[in-house]
C-alpha cells in the first residue's frame, strides 16, 4: 500500500546525497518532493500542510545546515514528524478492572468489521491469554451472524447468538444478553460485532449508539477500511461525532490502494490507529505500531516485528538443538531434516515476500520479492520428502542414480535436486560460521565481524583484482579512510543497517537470497 509512497520519498532523498550543507532551495525543493508525495499518497490536505511546516522548521536548524551529513538528518526528521502523525507511541487496549472488558466494533458495511471480530478474538485468546467471546449482534445483513459462527469456529472462540439475524432480532437486546451470558460463564473480554451501513446515516448512528449504552464498552473500536482514502477520514470524523470511538483499525492494509487514510486519520481525529489487518486469514493481524510503520514507509524496514513473529514461530529448545550442531564438527552434524525444519518455521512467520519485505534496504529489491514464487518452497520440500533417511542425513552418498531416482520422484530435474544439495552445503557454512561466531560469510560491509567481507585469502586477492578504492565526498569519511577505522555516525545519522553511512544504493543481498528470489 505504501510502495509509492516510499518510491517518492527515497527519490526526493536522493537528490540530498552528497552535499556538505542544506541551502533554503535544497530545503523547499525537498519539501515540495515530500508534499507531492503526501498528496498523491491520498493524505488528508491539512495533515500534508501541517507535516511540511514541521519537517521545514525543523530541517531549517543550525544542527543540520552544520551537520556533515544533512540528508541523512533529514531523514531522520521525517521520520520522527511520520510517526507523530501516524499516532507517535503504541496504544495498548484498556482492560476493564473487573471482568468482562467490552470491545465494540462499529463502521461502515464491508469494512470487515466481522473478519475483524475473529481475527481480534484470536489474538487476544492466543497472545494475551483471555478467553473472549463473540457477540452477533449484526442482524440485519444477510448471513452476517452465519458468518460470525463460522469466523468463530475457526478461532476457536465461543459465539453468542441467540437470533438468526437477517432482519430478525433485536441487537440492542441481544447485547444485554451477552453480558450476562459471558459473567455466568465468566468469559473475560466481550467483542461485539455491530450492524453497518453503504453509508453514514441516522439509523445506524442510533442502533450504535443504542448498543454502547446498552453494554457500556471500555473500547469502541472504529474498523475503516484503508482502501477507500479521503473518505475514511470523512467517515470517522462523522463516527466520532456521532456515536464516539477510543481507536482505529485499519483493515485490508495489504491492498495495492493508496495508503493516504492510515496516514490522516489519527491527526485529523486524534483517536490513535490501534490494530492493522493485512491478509485474509485470521493470523493476518497486527498491533499497530506507529515507529515501525514510519520505518517501514522509509525503507528502513521492520527489524522489531520481524523478531517478534520470529519468537512466535520458532522453538527455542530446537533452536538451541540447531545450533548446537552447527557449532560442532563444522556444522555437519546439520542434516536436510533440519533444514527442512527450519524452512518450515520461516514458512509459519507467513509468505517469504512478507518477511524479506521487513528487512531494511529491501526496497530495492521490491521487483524481485514480487515475482518471487512461494511454490519454489514446495518443490524444494518435495526434494527433500522424496529422499531415504540415510540421504537426508549425508547428502554426500547422493550419486547420480540417486538423484534421479529423486527427481523422478518429486516431479522436478536432476539439476533442481543437485542445485538443493549445493544450496544447503552453502547454507550449512554460513550457518556454522555465524554459530561459531566467525561473522557471515560472503556479506561484506560489515565491520567488527571477522570472516565478513574480505577476511579470507580469496576475498584479498579479489581485493587487489578490483577497481581502485572509492574516496568519499564526506570530509569525516574521507579523513578515516585514510587511517583505516570506519567513519563513526554523525549526530541525528541513522546507522548504516539503517541506510546511514554507506548510501543504499551500495546495500547488497547475499548471493544465495539474490538466486532464491530470481535474481543475478
Amino acid at each position: 500500500m505504501f510502495d509509492t509512497l516510499s518510491d517518492r520519498l527515497s527519490a526526493a532523498f536522493k537528490n540530498l546525497r552528497g552535499k556538505g550543507k542544506l541551502t533554503d532551495a535544497d530545503i523547499d525543493a525537498t519539501a515540495r518532493e515530500i508534499r507531492i508525495a503526501l498528496l498523491e499518497a491520498d493524505v488528508a490536505l491539512p495533515v500534508v500542510k501541517e507535516f511540511i511546516a514541521a519537517v521545514k522548521e525543523r530541517a531549517g536548524g543550525a544542527e543540520v545546515r552544520g551537520g556533515l551529513n544533512p540528508a541523512q538528518q533529514v531523514i531522520k526528521i521525517v521520520n520522527d514528524e511520520l510517526v507523530t502523525i501516524l499516532g507517535g507511541e503504541t496504544r495498548e487496549l484498556r482492560m476493564a478492572k473487573r471482568p468482562p472488558t467490552v470491545i465494540m466494533l462499529a463502521g461502515l458495511q464491508g469494512a470487515g468489521k466481522t473478519t475483524l471480530a475473529g481475527k481480534l478474538a484470536k489474538w487476544l485468546k492466543e497472545t494475551q491469554h483471555q478467553t473472549p467471546m463473540l457477540v452477533a449482534a449484526d442482524l440485519q445483513r444477510p448471513n452476517a451472524v452465519t458468518q460470525l459462527q463460522v469466523v468463530g469456529d475457526r478461532a476457536g472462540v465461543p459465539v453468542f447468538a441467540p437470533e438468526p439475524g437477517n432482519g430478525v432480532g433485536d441487537p440492542v437486546q441481544v447485547a444485554r444478553l451477552a453480558m450476562d451470558e459471558a459473567r455466568t460463564k465468566q468469559y473475560s473480554v466481550v467483542i461485539v460485532d455491530t450492524a453497518g451501513r453503504l453509508g453514514v446515516d441516522e439509523v445506524l448512528m442510533k442502533q450504535a449508539a443504542d448498543i454502547r449504552d446498552a453494554v457500556n464498552p471500555d473500547e469502541i473500536l472504529f474498523v475503516v477500511d484503508a482502501m477507500i482514502g479521503q473518505d475514511a477520514v470523512t467517515t470517522a470524523q462523522a463516527f466520532l461525532d456521532g456515536v464516539g470511538f477510543d481507536g482505529v483499525v485499519l483493515s485490508k492494509l495489504d491492498g495495492d490502494a493508496r495508503g493516504g487514510a492510515a496516514l490522516s486519520i489519527a491527526q485529523v481525529t486524534g483517536r490513535q490507529v490501534m490494530f492493522a489487518s493485512n491478509g485474509e486469514k485470521l493470523e493476518d493481524f497486527d498491533v499497530f505500531h506507529p515507529d515501525r510503520m514510519a520505518s517501514r514507509i522509509l525503507g528502513m524496514g521492520d527489524v522489531m516485528s520481524l523478531i517478534e513473529k520470529a519468537e512466535q514461530s520458532f522453538d527455542a529448545g530446537e533452536a538451541a538443538k540447531t545450533a548446537a550442531k552447527l557449532q560442532k564438527k563444522g556444522g555437519k552434524d546439520f542434516t536436510l531434516d533440519d533444514f527442512l525444519a527450519q524452512m518450515q518455521s520461516v514458512r509459519k512467520m507467513g509468505p517469504l515476500t512478507k518477511i524479506f519485505g521487513m528487512l531494511p534496504g529491501a526496497a530495492q529489491f521490491k521487483d524481485q520479492l514480487e515475482n518471487f514464487d512461494e511454490r519454489e518452497i514446495d518443490r524444494i520440500e518435495a526434494v527433500i520428502h522424496s529422499m531415504t533417511p540415510a540421504e537426508r542425513n549425508d547428502p554426500n552418498i547422493l550419486n547420480g542414480s540417486r538423484r534421479l531416482r529423486i527427481a523422478n520422484g518429486s516431479g522436478t530435474e536432476v539439476a533442481t535436486v543437485s542445485g538443493l544439495v549445493e544450496r544447503f552445503f552453502e547454507a550449512r557454512k554460513m550457518m556454522s560460521a555465524m554459530a561459531s561466531g566467525k561473522g557471515m560469510p560472503g556479506m561484506p560491509g560489515m565491520p567488527g565481524m571477522p570472516g565478513a567481507g574480505g577476511g579470507g585469502k580469496k576475498a584479498k586477492q579479489q581485493a587487489k583484482k578490483g577497481k581502485a578504492k572509492r574516496v568519499s565526498g564526506n570530509p569525516a569519511k574521507r579523513a578515516n579512510q585514510g587511517s583505516g577505522q570506519p567513519a563513526e555516525p554523525q549526530p541525528g545519522q541513522l546507522p548504516a543497517a539503517f541506510g546511514g553511512g554507506a548510501a543504499a544504493d551500495d546495500f547488497e543481498l547475499p548471493d544465495d537470497l539474490k538466486n532464491m528470489l530470481g535474481g543475478k
